[in-house]
C-alpha cells in the first residue's frame, strides 16, 4: 500500500486537471444552482459527453471535492461551495486555470535548473513580468489569479491593518485592486493609489467602476525599480517582495521608506513560512512556483522585521489571519 501523502502526491495531477476541466465546464455551477445531479444529467444540460464526465466526477469524488448524493448523484459540500463557484468570494478557479495554463509549463525549467542553475538557464530569457504581460488573454489570466487569490484575504488584511487614521494608501504592485479596494470599502476617508506597471491599469479601471470607487481609487503607472513610489502615510506590499531577491527587496523597501511619511506605516502581506521552515504547505508549494515563474522566494516572518527594520523601519509587528497569508507591519519614526 502507498503511503496516504506518497499517493495523494503521485496521483495530485489528475485531480488537478479534473477540477479545473469540471469548473471550465460549468459543473460544479451547475452543482451550485440545480442541486445534486447524475453525471449523465449534468452532460445532457451542459452538452458534455457522459461518460468522460463520469470519470471525472467520480475522481472528484473520491478526492472529496464531490459528495454521494444517492442514487447515482453527484452533490456540491458545502466546505468546498465557496472555493469552487465563479460567483463566490474566495473562488479558486482562475488560480487553477493559472497553474495548469502557465505556471505548469514553467515547471518544466526545474530540471534544468537542476541540472545548471536558474542564474545560466535564465540568462537572456524575458523576465517573469513581459513573460506574464505578454499580450492580452496571458495578462487577462494573471489579473483573474491575483484578484481570486486575493480579494477575500484581502478584508481580513484590511481589518488587522487597522487603517482609520490613513489617509492615503499607496499599494505597490497592487495589480486590479483587491486590496486597496477591500481596504477603501472599510474606511470612508481613505483615498489609495495603486502603483504598478501600464498593463495593469484597464484591469484596474474595471474593478474600480464595479465597486463605485471613482474619485477614490487612482492608478499611478510605473516601474517600482525605476520610479520613485507615490507619497503616502501607508505603503503597501501585498504578494510583491516573494516575487523578488533579497537584494531586490531591500530595494524596494527603502523605496517604501522614502515614499513613507514620518510617522506613517508599511504593510506587507505574504504567505509567512514558520522560522524553522516546516510548513505550512502553501507556503513550501509557492516558494518553489517562484523559483520558475519570478525571482524570488518565500520568507519567514522573522526574515521581513529584518528587512523592514535594515530600511529604518520600527515598530515591528506580526498580525497573523485564521487563513494562509498575513500581515507584518511596521512605523517610519516621526
Amino acid at each position: 500500500m502507498i503511503p496516504a501523502r506518497l499517493e495523494s502526491t503521485v496521483f495530485g495531477i489528475y485531480g488537478t486537471h479534473a477540477l479545473r476541466l469540471a469548473d471550465r465546464h460549468g459543473v460544479f455551477t451547475h452543482l451550485s444552482r440545480h442541486g445534486p445531479a447524475t453525471a449523465s444529467a449534468i452532460a445532457a444540460d451542459l452538452g458534455l459527453d457522459a461518460e468522460t464526465l463520469e470519470r471525472l466526477m467520480l475522481l472528484l469524488k473520491v478526492l472529496g471535492l464531490l459528495e454521494e448524493a444517492g442514487g447515482g448523484r453527484y452533490g456540491l459540500p458545502a466546505a468546498v461551495t465557496a472555493f469552487l463557484v465563479p460567483d463566490a468570494d474566495r473562488y479558486l478557479g482562475g488560480f487553477v486555470d493559472h497553474l495548469v495554463t502557465d505556471a505548469s509549463r514553467q515547471l518544466e525549467l526545474l530540471d534544468e535548473y537542476l541540472r545548471r542553475g536558474k542564474e545560466v538557464v535564465d540568462a537572456g530569457m524575458p523576465d517573469a513580468f513581459t513573460r506574464i504581460y505578454r499580450d492580452g488573454p496571458s495578462t487577462e489570466r494573471f489579473m483573474a489569479a491575483m484578484w481570486q487569490l486575493s480579494h477575500h484575504a484581502s478584508g481580513r488584511l484590511a481589518d488587522l491593518a487597522d487603517l482609520g487614521s490613513v489617509t492615503r494608501l499607496i499599494d505597490v504592485g497592487g495589480a486590479c485592486g483587491p486590496f486597496a479596494i477591500a481596504a477603501l470599502r472599510r474606511n470612508p476617508t481613505l483615498r489609495a493609489t495603486v502603483f504598478d506597471l501600464p498593463e495593469v491599469e484597464p484591469f484596474l479601471k474595471a474593478r474600480r467602476r464595479e465597486y463605485g470607487l471613482e474619485g477614490r481609487l487612482a492608478f499611478r503607472a510605473g516601474d517600482f525599480f525605476r520610479d520613485p513610489l507615490p507619497q503616502g502615510d501607508c505603503v503597501a506590499f501585498g504578494y510583491i517582495l516573494s516575487d523578488w531577491t533579497d537584494a531586490a527587496c531591500r530595494e524596494l523597501v527603502r523605496s517604501a521608506f522614502e515614499a513613507c511619511v514620518p510617522g506613517g506605516r508599511i504593510l506587507v502581506m505574504e504567505r509567512l513560512f514558520a522560522d524553522d521552515r516546516s510548513g505550512p504547505i502553501g507556503a513550501a508549494v509557492m516558494n518553489l512556483s517562484m523559483h520558475v515563474e519570478t525571482q524570488g522566494r518565500h520568507r519567514s516572518a522573522r526574515e521581513y522585521i529584518e528587512l523592514l527594520e535594515s530600511a529604518g523601519f520600527a515598530e515591528c509587528e506580526v498580525r497573523r489571519t485564521d487563513g494562509d497569508k498575513h500581515l507584518v507591519m511596521a512605523r517610519r519614526p516621526a
